[in-house]
């Protein structure tokens, strides 16, 4: 069973618009593998305000591939995988408009948020943006660079897993009360969590 924690940057205030996307691998307790791929949007309108935030331009994504190319040289690493991404519903809109916008099938696959996830654990954090739990846990970051962030939302769901103290990831949301997202070929459920 496979736990890969995903994070996309934007060019603009559309979903569909991913320039770049992260990923961190979880395996045996730890982060093994963290990758980064840029990625040029079908239209490449990019925002000042999208800039600002991750610092990527049109420049950068020139010869990058578009967003069929560049996933599927991870598609066999989706296949039944458990996703965790901070503000799973972000991510994952973002990641079913792009897939909307090149008419393709989603892949099979559950999702889980780190943000509900800390909320439920870490309540006392008045925020619980990526910063702010990289903090929490004395890490250092560059935020809104895919990877990184991908890599500090996988360190934040292990840490979760042991302040639970449970085995895996895949098994806080028993732990929490929380329903996992699901994507399948015909639509989505969101990640939900139970209220107090």
């Amino acid at each position: 069973m496979k736990t890969i924690a995903i994070d996309f940057e934007t060019a603009n205030e559309q979903r569909g618009s991913a320039c770049s996307v992260g990923l961190a691998w979880i395996e045996d307790d730890r982060v093994v593998r963290v990758e980064e791929r840029l990625i040029r949007p079908k239209d490449m309108r990019f925002s000042s305000f999208n800039i600002a935030i991750h610092g990527i331009r049109p420049e950068h994504v020139e010869d990058a591939g578009e967003f069929p190319e560049v996933m599927d040289e991870f598609a066999d690493d989706f296949r039944g995988a458990t996703m965790i991404a901070h503000n799973a519903a972000f991510d994952f809109s973002v990641w079913r408009s792009c897939l909307d916008l090149y008419r393709q099938d989603y892949p099979d696959l559950s999702y889980l948020c780190s943000v509900k996830m800390a909320q439920k654990v870490w309540p006392h954090l008045g925020s619980h943006k990526l910063n702010i739990l990289a903090g929490h846990l004395g890490l250092t970051f560059a935020h809104h660079n895919a990877a990184e962030d991908a890599a500090i939302c996988a360190e934040a769901a292990l840490a979760i897993t042991r302040s639970l103290r449970v085995s895996e990831v895949r098994d806080v949301p028993v732990a929490i009360g929380m329903r996992p997202g699901r994507l399948f070929a015909n639509g989505y459920d969101p990640c939900t969590c139970r209220k107090k």
